[in-house]
This record gives structure tokens, sequence and C-alpha cells, in this order.
């Protein structure tokens, strides 16, 4: 049973993503533990590049927000599955200010092993996920990470526009797939 914790994007609650991440979250909890944690419940601060968590005591970044609370749960996390709506070919600015965030000595005390990757777009374009996808491969190469699987999703803009998508099943099935 592993410990699964979901970066939801999207500041909308009850969104294409949130949808997609609640369908992963249903099949995942089957046989193991699953949080999700949507950036529209957290006030983080980007990170300004300063590098004082390299030296401040326990890797703490300067700024006090709610970037500690997920700094805990990510310490108990074995998956951790990023969930975003794809916003001019990159993640939410609100999941990127947690995944800069991440650049602290702070990670290496995370038992992180596996990352998966679900995202929603409004286009249909065939390249929309190219870069995100690019980065993420380049993220599990860094940290040497297995990748659990993606699900991509095209065509999905306003609210509900996944409903009844073949993609909440297949995202529903990656989650059980963890064991």
């Amino acid at each position: 049973m592993s410990n699964i914790i979901i970066l939801t994007g999207s500041m909308r609650k009850n969104g294409n993503t949130a949808l997609l991440a609640q369908s992963f979250a249903e099949g995942a909890a089957v046989n193991n533990n699953v949080e999700i944690v949507s950036v529209a419940d957290y006030k983080v601060n980007p990170c300004i590049g300063c590098n004082s968590c390299f030296s401040r005591e326990g890797n703490k970044c300067f700024q006090n927000d709610d970037m500690i609370q997920i700094y805990e749960k990510l310490k108990n996390a074995d998956i951790v599955v990023i969930a975003s709506p794809v916003y001019f070919y990159g993640i939410s600015a609100q999941l990127k200010a947690i995944v800069d965030r991440l650049h602290t000595p702070m990670r290496n005390s995370f038992h992180i092993k596996k990352l998966g990757l679900l995202l929603v777009g409004a286009a249909q374009l065939p390249n929309l996920f190219d870069p995100v996808i690019m980065q993420y491969q380049m993220i599990l190469d860094f940290f040497k990470l297995k990748s659990i699987g993606t699900v991509l999703v095209r065509g999905v803009k306003d609210i509900g526009d996944i409903e009844g998508h073949t993609a909440l099943e297949e995202a529903y099935e990656l989650g059980v797939s963890l064991k």
C-alpha cells in the first residue's frame, strides 16, 4: 500500500481537472492511501531563487506561507501525481509555484519513487501537451523516478465538459493499477 498525493493545479473546485483527479483517486484508493491537495486550498508564493533554504535550519524557506503544509504531506508520499489544466502549453501558475518551491534540499528527505501526470486542455492540438511532457520526463530522469503513466485529455474547456469522457475511466484504471 502506497501513500499517494495528487497535486491538482486548477483553481476551479469542481472543474475538469478536479473530476479527472477524483476519478484517479477513487481507483487508487482501492489499494492505497490517497490525498488530493488542491492549489485552490493553499496560498503558496513563488520561489524567488534566493537559495536561503540551502542554509536555513531544516532547509526551511523564509516565506511564511502554506507551502510548509504541502512539504509535510510530501514527506510521507511514495507517489505524486500532478493534475493540471494546460494554460499556454504549461501547468497552471499556482501549481508551478508549488513545483518550483521543491527547489530545496528538503526534498532529499522525501521518499517519492513514482510520478504520474493528468492533464486537461481545451484545444485539440496534437502537440498540446508536449512541453509539459518534456518537463515531466526531465523531472523523472533527474530524480530517477518511475512514471506510473499519464492521462491526457484534449477538447475539454468548460466545467463539466469531461463528464462521460473515456479519460475518466482511463484515470480510474490507472489508479487501480497501483498496488
